[in-house]
């Protein structure tokens, strides 16, 4: 038997949508003015991509003036602002983390003054490959 989808009723109609010209003109200038994204427009008019896209082309007043026009995604604008707040936050952490350090040098030397002890080593220490402590001629074995 042959399976038609026009008695099957699990699928889904698409409905055809007509939107005035009013309409079209007021989501566009919404559009250029940032107030909301295509995708937004997408969802919430339940049209295609291709058609917000072809009534900006048709009703942009920059199209008309030849511009070109950015349309960007509001999630790279929060995603933008996001990022900026995550580097103040680290800026932040960092100066803070600067505050210890500089806290911690003036306690030690401090505690080095009053109590006449080295605690912060003066010279570097050559560093140690590892092999200084292997004998030479069980190395060779």
């Amino acid at each position: 038997m042959v399976n038609n989808s026009i008695f099957n009723p699990e699928t889904k109609t698409q409905r055809l949508r007509y939107f005035s010209i009013d309409i079209k003109k007021k989501i566009v200038r919404d559009l250029e003015k940032n107030l909301h994204s295509v995708s937004d427009v997408c969802k919430t008019y339940q049209v295609s991509r291709t058609s917000v896209y072809r009534w900006i082309y048709k009703y942009s007043s920059m199209a008309k003036r030849d511009q070109k026009q950015v349309v960007e995604a509001k999630s790279d604008t929060k995603k933008i602002k996001a990022l900026e707040q995550r580097i103040k936050e680290l800026e932040r952490i960092v100066g803070q983390k600067q505050l210890a350090i500089e806290f911690n040098e003036k306690m030690i030397e401090i505690a080095e003054n009053r109590f006449n002890i080295e605690i912060k080593k003066k010279s570097v220490s050559k560093a140690s490959s590892g092999l200084d402590s292997i004998d030479p001629s069980t190395a060779s074995k």
